[in-house]
């Protein structure tokens, strides 16, 4: 142990230094530390937690990237159709990442009840489909389970449950405008067999998921044709570079984009996420340096005499700041040590319990998600640590300037 860091240990168990005028104020620099990171730390994983589960859902219902018709318009009653005979489907082995491909097609169309009608958008998927997404948000009943036959089961969201007082077990009817406007509207009766409740009401309120047979019967479509495929990636991350590769692998008539092409105000929104998370870990780090400084300041001059006698035995004046550095970096440490022990803990009680909820017509989510890694927790640290200690660079040069015989008499 070096001379320094032996004598900031002393100076920091000693009886006189916890009895000290500076220790109210050293309380207070330990508390504004364990607060401001329990902050970043909510912050950051409230944040990206945020960020993960909204992408996840936008994914959940559209795919990582989608392929479809370069002539498809979605103002139209009908999509153009694609024919499923692919050399990327079922498996597209062309380009790396990619976990699952399945395909869809749409038709927009009209719930009528004998009190309410409600305006949809039936989506058709096949056999292929996976369910795993609408299995999390299932409330009641089950998924549907398509085979050959074509089937007249649907999942319906809660929103259009609630709207259109259906439950698992009714039946409704369902009517579909055909492009000729003087032929009659096409009808179909669906069964509820599911209702599922996402949180995201810009799709809960009009999607029905049901057989992908229904929508080529009511477009008229042959048994290998869909409106398009869904892909799925194994890294979200990867996405752009994913998209990429795989508009280069499709044909030249086919056209894919990926979600942040289709939905770029929902991810334009999700990047505000970034600038808040950044200016609350600058905000809390230089709260938490100010109340730093200031004790160091109270420590520096209630140790005047200390510094003093030091220098009178020879210490430069680096070997007495360092002494003091040493100090402030047990105050920070201690502050760092209960802050992630509270922060981390609290993350823990949300996500086991979920106690705290959010609007899903503002956030999409019903319970505030979290989430965080262990190298981000490390990085937060150590940045604070560091950059705490360089802002305690400046107050500790005052401690150039004592005198020592003025110190020593003045004591």
């Amino acid at each position: 142990m070096s001379f320094e860091l032996f004598i900031a240990t002393r100076l920091t168990k000693s009886k006189e230094y916890k009895n000290s005028i500076s220790s109210p104020i050293i309380k207070i620099a330990i508390s504004a530390i364990a607060l401001g990171i329990i902050m970043m730390l909510v912050s950051i994983a409230t944040g990206i937690g945020l960020q993960r589960k909204i992408r996840e859902k936008v994914a959940g219902f559209n795919g990582h990237v989608v392929i479809s018709n370069f002539d498809n318009n979605q103002s139209k009653t009908t999509q153009k159709p694609i024919s499923n005979i692919q050399n990327f489907y079922p498996k597209f082995t062309d380009v790396e990442g990619v976990k699952h491909i399945q395909v869809f097609a749409t038709r927009p169309g009209i719930i009528r009840t004998e009190t309410d009608f409600e305006g949809i958008v039936l989506k058709g998927v096949g056999t292929d489909y996976d369910w795993t997404f609408f299995n999390e948000y299932l409330v009641a009943g089950k998924v549907p389970v398509f085979t050959n036959k074509t089937s007249n089961d649907v999942l319906i969201s809660k929103l259009i449950s609630d709207r259109m007082q259906l439950k698992v077990g009714d039946k409704f009817d369902t009517f579909f405008v055909k492009e000729n406007s003087n032929s009659l509207p096409s009808r179909r009766v669906f069964n509820v067999v599911g209702i599922y409740d996402s949180g995201f009401e810009e799709f809960d309120k009009s999607l029905l998921i049901g057989d992908l047979r229904q929508v080529q019967r009511l477009n008229k479509w042959e048994t290998d044709q869909v409106g398009g495929f869904e892909v799925f990636i194994d890294n979200f991350d990867d996405i752009d570079s994913a998209s990429k590769k795989i508009y280069q692998a499709i044909d030249a008539t086919l056209d894919s984009r990926n979600l942040f092409e289709q939905y770029p105000q929902i991810f334009e929104w999700l990047r505000l996420f970034d600038g808040n998370i950044a200016v609350i870990i600058i905000i809390m780090i230089v709260v938490a340096g100010i109340n730093m400084i200031t004790a160091l300041l109270v420590l520096i001059l209630e140790r005047t005499q200390l510094i003093g006698v030091l220098k009178t035995l020879g210490a430069n004046s680096w070997s007495v700041r360092k002494i003091f550095l040493y100090n402030a970096s047990y105050i920070i440490g201690r502050g760092l040590l209960i802050g992630n022990l509270v922060g981390l803990f609290l993350l823990f009680l949300q996500y086991q319990f979920e106690f705290i909820t959010l609007d899903p017509k503002n956030y999409y989510v019903h319970v505030a998600p979290v989430y965080i890694t262990v190298y981000q927790v490390l990085l937060l640290n150590i940045g604070t640590l560091l950059l705490c200690l360089l802002m305690m660079l400046i107050p500790s040069i005052i401690i150039t300037k004592i005198d020592p015989a003025k110190s020593v008499k003045f004591s």
